[in-house]
């Protein structure tokens, strides 16, 4: 189906570059991708991936908006606090582009709702800030062989990885078997976190997002993005597939 005449002048600087195009264009309209979180790094990726005209967004998220995470939670505004998160999410992408059709999932993903609320999604961006659910969330994509662009910062620093285990590569379990301590990964409230690195962060994920649904580029399986934004420095890391993971250790392309 023809791109409507709105479309081609909303997404026209997508369209010109030959790495999206069209097709690509058309391929982001026809994806439905779910962001878990919609704090300080679903914020910015949910931003990008409306404007960027992801048809369907499910915004997942069980918390309720706090004067404290407006400073890097940049969805929201000051009006919206005490308002659960996703629907502040959910009146912030209408605005941004009425076209996109926003699912909000006022929940805490769990095992036992963890596949019904995933499961048909071409795509899953983990933006949450716990390891538990980052685990599940894990283990459910592997399960329904959907990419996981997943993204973490503390601190000064960020990290974003892909993972499609069923393509040869790592799961998030290969990188990460065992939960951190609290000494490790503090909580952004005990150690801090700079406010502008969510924003690199989330829009690195959706960067990542928009590549893997257009088929552009390399996205970064088996790699791992590390941003030292206190420095200004970045290094990527390989990342390989752990041998006997419970996750993915059998996983492999069809």
């Amino acid at each position: 189906m023809p791109l409507a005449d709105d479309d081609l002048e909303r997404y026209a600087r997508h369209i010109v570059l030959r790495e999206i195009g069209g097709p690509g264009q058309q391929a982001l309209i026809g994806a439905k991708v779910a962001v878990v979180g919609a704090g300080g790094l679903g914020s910015p990726a949910l931003l990008y991936l409306a404007a960027a005209g992801v048809g369907t967004i499910t915004v997942i998220d069980d918390d309720r908006v706090s004067l404290s995470n407006l400073q890097r939670q940049v969805l929201h505004r000051d009006r919206d606090v005490g308002r659960p998160k996703v629907a502040s999410a959910a009146d912030a992408l209408g605005a941004l582009n009425p076209s996109v059709r926003i699912e909000p999932r006022e929940l805490r993903l769990a095992p036992s709702n963890a596949r019904k609320v995933l499961d048909g999604h071409d795509l899953v961006l983990d933006g949450c800030d716990g390891f538990e659910t980052r685990r599940l969330v894990n283990e459910t994509c592997a399960a329904l062989r959907i990419p996981l662009v997943s993204g973490a910062i503390g601190r000064w620093e960020g990290q974003v990885s892909v993972f499609r285990p069923w393509l040869g590569g790592p799961c998030y379990a290969c990188l990460f078997p065992q939960a951190p301590s609290p000494d490790e990964v503090p909580a952004c409230a005990e150690a801090g976190v700079l406010g502008a690195l969510a924003g690199t962060i989330g829009a690195l994920m959706a960067s990542e997002a928009v590549k893997l649904i257009v088929g552009a580029g390399e996205p970064l399986d088996g790699r791992l993005y590390l941003w030292d934004a206190l420095d200004a420095e970045a290094r990527t890391i390989g990342v390989k597939k752990r041998p006997g993971c419970p996750v993915c250790a059998g996983a492999a392309a069809p």
